[in-house]
């Protein structure tokens, strides 16, 4: 599925944008819109990378209503577009492998950032594991970066069974998940 074209010129400073982030556990029922998916994608995609060689591969898992015009399933990412990877909406499974953090539950979408180590590692050995662990950082705080820009929340959650993630989404055995990021609109206590 072809997305919006992403803006390169936001609203809202870098300094803005630095300044308001932070993590928010909490999200209405409100949906995203295409346009919305399709800029935070291209800010998680759009980072430094070891060698250019990109091990990360992204994918959001979308609930039902969470994006308009989106089906709920799971997507595979890449700049302007999704690809539909697994269907249905598996928020409540996602949440549970991550320890029960329900909230995760709640948001309309998560991004899910998976590594291939090996395209790292083939090049630089061993140390290619640093550079994918650096990699995830620069994805992660883009996406919070994006979000508060927008108008949204998230928060970056390390804590979830590996195996687990990897058999609700279905993912090739090769990416390994690092980093789940629940996304929507922040509801505030």
């Amino acid at each position: 599925m072809l997305l919006p074209e992403p803006r390169k010129v936001g609203e809202v400073s870098l300094e803005e944008a630095i300044q308001r982030r932070k993590s928010r556990r909490r999200f209405s029922v409100r949906s995203l819109t295409a346009a919305q998916l399709s800029q935070l994608i291209w800010a998680a995609k759009k980072v430094p990378s070891a060698g250019a060689l990109y091990p990360l591969e992204l994918y959001a898992v979308v609930g039902r209503d969470g994006v308009e015009g989106v089906d709920a399933g799971v997507y595979r990412c890449e700049i302007g577009r999704i690809t539909p990877h697994k269907p249905g909406d598996l928020r409540l499974e996602l949440a549970s492998a991550c320890l029960h953090q329900m909230f995760i539950a709640e948001a309309p979408v998560s991004f899910v950032i998976a590594a291939e180590y090996e395209r790292t590692t083939r090049r630089y050995g061993e140390r290619g594991v640093r550079y994918v662990l650096i990699e995830v950082g620069h994805a992660g705080q883009n996406i919070y970066l994006q979000c508060e820009a927008l108008g949204l929340g998230t928060v970056a959650i390390g804590a979830f069974h590996d195996d687990e993630v990897s058999s609700v989404l279905s993912l090739p055995r090769a990416h390994r998940p690092l980093y789940v990021m629940p996304v929507g609109y922040a509801r505030e206590l």
